[in-house]
C-alpha cells in the first residue's frame, strides 16, 4: 500500500489506499462511491481497522487526522475506543440513504418489499452500530424470523441484509459482511398449513374491533391476498353490485378481479368508518403497515400452532372445496385463471367470470364460519 502525506491535493488523484507517513495508522481509500478515512492499529495481538467516515462535511483531511490521533491516543492510554462505532453509524441511521440508492434500481414492487424487510423485519438491528453487528447477531435475528414468519421470510431477509452490507462495504462503513456464513433455511416445495375448525373458532373469537382484526376477517371471508385487503381503497368497492373490484396492478398475476362479497364481508366493510383524509380503508396512506406487530399481539392471545396470514387463503379454498364447491369456481375466487381447468387452450377461450357461482361459494363458506364460531 502507498505511504505518503495525506493532503487534499493527494485525494484528487488517489487510486486505492494511501497511509499517512506521519500519523501511523491513519489512512484513506478511494472507492467507487467516494473517499473514506480509516484508522488501523494492532491491539491484543490482532489488527483492527475501522472507518472514520466519508470525505466531506464533517470529515476533511484535518478533522479525520485529528480524529485518528484522538483514537490512537485513547488506545495508547489503556482504553479501547474501538468498542463503539468510530463514525457513529448505526444500522438504522443508514437505512434512508440505502433505500434512496435502491429506489432507482428496483421495480416498484421489489422496492416496497425491500423497505419492509430492511425497516420492519430488521428492527432489532436499527440501534446497533454497523461495526458491532456480527454473524452471531444476524444468525439470531434470522432464527427469530424463521420461527415467527417461516423459512421463506428468513431467506428473503437474509438476501436483503446481505445486499445492505455489500453497499455498506462499498460506502466505507465497514469491512466485513456479517451475513456471510449464515445458513439458508430449507424451504418445502408447497406450504400446506390449513387451520382447523377449532383453530378458526379460536382465531375468530380472539379478534377485536381494530383495523387489523377487520383485515383478518376479510382475508378469511374473501380468500384474498394480504395486500389486496390491506391496501384496499374505497374506490375498489362496488356496493351496488356487492363486489371488490381490483385493477390488474393490484393483483399478483396482473389480471383484474371482481370478487363477490358475502353478507358477512359486507357487514365488516359497512362498519369501517370513512375518513376524508385517506382513500384507504385500513390506513392513513399507502396501505396497511402494521402486519408483524399486530399479528404478534394476536398470536399472543391465540395459543395455536404457528400460522401465517396467507394460510387463511388456503384455509378458505380448502373449506369451500370441502363444502362441495366445484374446483374451477374455487380457482375463480382465488384468481387462478391459468391453472387447473383453464390451462392451455381452455384458458384462452373460456373467459367466463363465474360471478354468481363465486358469490354462492363465498356465501356458503361465510355461513359455515358463522356456524363454527357461534
Amino acid at each position: 500500500m502507498a505511504i505518503g502525506k495525506i493532503t487534499l491535493a493527494k485525494l484528487n488523484g488517489l487510486e486505492g489506499w494511501l497511509w499517512d507517513e506521519k500519523v501511523c495508522g491513519f489512512g484513506v481509500r478511494k472507492q467507487r462511491r467516494g473517499t473514506f478515512y480509516y484508522v488501523r492499529v494492532r491491539h491484543q495481538r490482532r489488527q483492527i481497522m475501522r472507518s472514520i467516515g466519508r470525505h466531506g462535511s464533517p470529515w476533511t483531511v484535518e478533522t479525520a487526522r485529528a480524529k485518528a490521533l484522538e483514537l490512537l491516543g485513547t488506545l495508547a492510554s489503556g482504553s479501547d475506543p474501538f468498542t463503539a462505532s468510530l463514525a457513529g453509524e448505526t444500522f438504522g441511521a443508514e437505512i434512508e440513504r440505502y433505500l434512496a440508492r435502491k429506489r432507482a434500481s428496483l421495480a416498484p414492487r421489489s422496492y416496497v418489499e425491500t423497505v419492509r424487510y430492511i425497516s420492519d423485519y430488521s428492527a432489532p438491528l436499527h440501534k446497533l452500530p454497523i461495526s458491532e453487528i456480527d454473524r452471531r447477531t444476524i444468525a439470531v435475528l434470522l432464527g427469530q424470523i424463521e420461527t415467527s414468519c417461516g423459512a421463506v421470510t428468513r431467506n428473503r431477509l437474509r438476501s436483503c441484509l446481505s445486499a445492505f452490507w455489500t453497499w455498506a462495504i462499498a460506502e466505507g462503513l465497514t469491512e466485513l459482511n456479517p451475513v456471510t456464513g449464515t445458513a439458508k433455511a430449507e424451504v418445502a416445495g408447497s406450504r400446506e398449513r390449513v387451520l382447523s375448525a377449532e383453530e378458526l373458532r379460536k382465531l375468530w373469537h380472539a379478534l377485536s374491533d381494530n383495523r387489523f382484526s377487520e383485515i383478518v376477517r376479510l382475508l378469511l371471508l374473501t380468500a384474498a391476498r394480504r395486500n389486496e385487503i390491506g391496501n384496499l381503497q374505497w374506490s375498489e368497492i362496488d356496493l351496488s353490485r356487492k363486489l371488490i373490484v381490483l385493477p390488474p396492478d393490484r393483483t399478483k398475476n396482473g389480471r383484474g378481479l371482481e370478487l363477490p362479497l358475502s353478507t358477512q364481508a359486507l357487514a365488516v366493510i359497512d362498519r369501517i368508518p370513512r375518513r376524508n383524509t385517506t382513500p384507504f380503508l385500513f390506513s392513513d396512506a399507502n396501505g396497511y403497515k402494521g402486519w408483524d406487530q399486530d399479528k404478534g399481539r394476536l398470536d399472543a392471545r391465540l395459543g395455536i400452532a404457528p400460522w401465517r396470514l396467507h394460510d387463511l387463503r388456503r384455509t378458505a379454498a380448502t373449506g369451500m372445496a370441502e363444502l362441495g364447491v366445484q374446483p374451477w369456481y374455487v380457482e375463480a375466487v382465488l384468481n387462478h385463471q391459468q391453472s387447473g381447468h383453464k390451462q392451455g387452450i381452455a384458458g384462452t377461450y373460456n373467459r367466463a367470470k363465474y360471478t354468481d357461482e363465486m358469490r354462492s361459494a363465498l356465501q356458503r363458506y361465510a355461513d359455515w364460519i358463522d356456524q363454527i364460531t357461534a
